[in-house]
């Protein structure tokens, strides 16, 4: 295999961990706070979708490489190299700002771990949370399997799939702080403290139950 397509997936899952974190940390907080990290993920899933898609097909995400298998459009027995490459990618994204600001900035990283109950800006349930991930992840399974189909104009997919991630971040960010990426949730949670560890499980079964249905809903609906 290219080793290129791994490292290529584990610079792109940095960078959206990293456009998270810097924009939830950072940012200016107020009602614009939202608006600010979604456009920061949605902006950087654009470039690096540009700068990356060609090399290993940006999916910087584990939940849209288990999706895309469901759609036809991956191969399975490259699944496990992706998601290590992914996790890596996140991990080391976290790492560095878990460096950067310790347990400060309001609490740290567990500001920013996806969870329910105490761990959600709104305090949403568990129901809340899975059912929101699970849906939102469908939606942008539809999204990449649809803006990357030969029928489409070549060179749009990464701006349909940076405006998904835009709104699925408005979204989702008040009720689970907006995964729908299981490389995303595992590294803010190894960094985030017990509760975000113990939460993290959901942040891998809906997303990929959600991006399995997509990808098949999506496979039946834009069957080329």
């Amino acid at each position: 295999m290219d080793t290129r397509k791994f490292v290529a997936e584990a610079v792109g899952s940095f960078m959206l961990v990293t456009s998270v974190l810097g924009a939830a940390l950072f940012a200016t907080g107020g009602p614009s706070a939202a608006l600010g990290v979604a456009l920061s993920v949605g902006l950087t899933a654009t470039a690096m979708l540009y700068a990356l898609g060609t090399v290993s097909g940006g999916h910087f995400n584990p939940a849209v490489t288990i999706g895309l298998v469901a759609a036809g459009r991956f191969e399975a027995s490259r699944v496990v190299a992706y998601v290590l490459a992914q996790c890596a990618g996140a991990i080391l994204a976290a790492g560095v700002f878990y460096i950067l600001i310790g347990t400060g900035k309001a609490g740290g990283l567990a500001s920013v771990a996806n969870g329910w109950d105490q761990l959600s800006p709104s305090r949403s349930g568990l129901l809340a949370v899975l059912l929101i991930e699970a849906v939102l992840t469908a939606f942008l399974l539809i999204v990449y399997v649809g803006a990357t189909s030969e029928r489409q104009p070549v060179g749009f997919a990464p701006l349909a799939i940076g405006l998904a991630l835009v709104a699925i971040h408005l979204i989702a960010l008040p009720i689970s702080n907006a995964s729908v990426n299981p490389a995303r949730s595992l590294a803010t949670a190894l960094f985030g403290g017990a509760a975000a560890v113990q939460q993290v499980w959901v942040f891998w079964l809906a997303p990929i139950v959600g991006a399995v249905m997509g990808g098949a809903f999506a496979r039946w609906l834009l069957d080329e």
